[in-house]
């Protein structure tokens, strides 16, 4: 969340970011009930010293009438505190709503725009496969070399589930084995973290809001959400702590499995393993000190582009507009590539700089040389998200006889040059 001081100074600047990220929250409501209370807060702390004072002269006063008259008028000032402490507690409840509601603000940088028709893309890598035939969509491909299988996915589970199988299962190993191999030797710790979060957790990571808890799956029996992405269990695990300044980027990779609903793409890639209910994903996440940040997120996007390259896939990188922007995201980059069956690009990476956004809401801290505690700086980035890396691969390396060649980079975990029948 944003700090309330720093509404209250600038709170043309706070709603203007609001309207460029397409979130309606009432500012000025929000700062009319942070009067209210602050003016409740201070009525009660007048009371407490009246009371103080009263207590001290009832010690004093040996005449038990006075005693008896000034008792009185405590009590008077109890029932006026019950009263205030109840209205206190309805505008911290309304206070809390409102805040909570307001996005991060992006970065001065960010390209302003309404949705992702105005991304900007900021360069195109690779060159675009000719095929002499034409070429066959994922699905197509992988049922036919029986890599894929949707259709007893769907008698167990139902739409948007699929059957990873044969080679597939071996690429999704092969993909997770490169990123931590090429990630650890950068620095990163690897990590595989839980995949169901408290609602505390999922509320500090700043989602819930984002999506009206429709995109999230929840266990109510247990009170826990199933992750969207490792990156909610990755940024919480420090909930409540104090980094060293020294100890500043801590730097993480993840894999999870992780659960979306899917719930606002009704009749959007129906058909095989774009947009499922569940999946698997290497993450990167970072904690930084503020100065560091938009560097660790300009080496987070290398890092990306860098894993792509390693595969030999096309793809474009893509700033994200203040429109299309997530909640907690100060500024976001997107990797998207080359899908041939669609003629377009699709995205299979983003990173965002959150700046202090999560850590506010979840209390991580840094110290720094004067002793002061200032809130960390997060960031996150996509390594593989498997389903749609594989779906790249796929079709971008699909060849005339219905077989894959598989990556270079991927062949010494694989065993194998080609899949075929």
């Amino acid at each position: 969340m944003l700090d309330i001081k720093f509404i209250r100074k600038n709170s043309n600047r706070v709603k203007e970011a609001c309207q460029k990220k397409q979130v309606k929250v009432d500012v000025a409501r929000l700062l009319e009930v942070d009067k209210k209370r602050r003016e409740t807060l201070g009525a009660l702390e007048n009371i407490r010293s009246q009371k103080n004072k009263a207590s001290k002269k009832i010690a004093e006063i040996k005449n038990e009438k006075e005693k008896q008259k000034i008792i009185l008028e405590m009590r008077k000032l109890d029932t006026n505190s019950d009263k205030l402490n109840k209205t206190l507690k309805e505008f911290d409840e309304e206070f809390n709503s409102l805040i909570c509601r307001i996005p991060n603000l992006p970065l001065d940088d960010v390209p302003v725009g309404k949705d992702e028709e105005d991304n900007i893309v900021l360069k195109e890598i690779g060159k675009i496969p000719k095929f002499d035939f034409k070429p066959k969509d994922h699905l197509e491909i992988g049922e036919n070399l029986d890599l894929v299988d949707v259709k007893r996915a769907a008698k167990v589970s139902g739409t948007r589930f699929g059957y990873l199988k044969n080679e597939a299962v071996l690429i999704e190993f092969a993909l997770i084995r490169l990123a931590f191999d090429f990630l650890i030797k950068e620095g990163f710790i690897p990590i595989v973290p839980p995949v169901m979060i408290k609602p505390e957790m999922a509320w500090g990571m700043g989602y819930l809001e984002q999506t009206d808890e429709k995109e999230a799956y929840f266990i109510s029996k247990d009170n826990l959400y199933l992750v969207g992405t490792s990156e909610q269990s990755l940024g919480s695990m420090h909930v409540d702590e104090v980094f060293e300044k020294k100890d500043l980027p801590r730097r993480y990779i993840g894999f999870s499995t992780c659960f979306r609903r899917e719930a606002g793409s009704y009749g959007k890639d129906t058909k095989g393993m774009l947009r499922v209910h569940q999946f698997d994903k290497v993450e990167m996440f970072v904690l930084s000190k503020p100065e560091d940040s938009v560097k660790e997120h300009k080496y987070l996007l290398s890092l990306e582009e860098k894993l792509m390259e390693f595969l030999k896939l096309p793809y474009r990188v893509v700033n994200i507009c203040t429109g299309d922007l997530g909640r907690p995201a100060a500024a976001k980059y997107d990797i998207e590539a080359w899908i041939p069956s669609e003629n377009r690009y699709r995205e299979t990476h983003s990173t965002s700089n959150c700046i202090d956004f999560q850590a506010r809401r979840l209390n991580i801290r840094y110290r720094d040389k004067a002793g002061k505690l200032n809130f960390v700086h997060t960031l996150n980035g996509t390594a593989f998200a498997i389903g749609r890396t594989l779906i790249a691969i796929i079709e971008n390396y699909q060849q005339k006889d219905g077989s894959i060649k598989i990556p270079k980079v991927l062949q010494r975990y694989v065993g194998k040059t080609v899949i075929k029948k």
